[in-house]
């Protein structure tokens, strides 16, 4: 699954199909800088443990 990693706060969200490259599920990363942002699988993300999901973007996450 591709999603996007906002870099300053580790924390990666799902990628909003059919949508630019950066823009997510929840919307948080709307206002931030692309120099932030990165493209990543949540899988191989995931495997970082100072990477944690988003709240608003995957149910599984505890919600925010």
């Amino acid at each position: 699954m591709k999603g996007v990693l906002n870099e300053t706060t580790q924390t990666v969200h799902k990628h909003l199909i059919g949508r630019s490259e950066y823009q997510t599920e929840c919307g948080v990363t709307t206002h931030l800088s692309p120099d932030q942002l990165q493209v990543v699988s949540v899988e191989s993300s995931l495997a970082n443990s100072s990477v944690t999901k988003c709240g608003r973007c995957f149910a599984d996450a505890g919600g925010y």
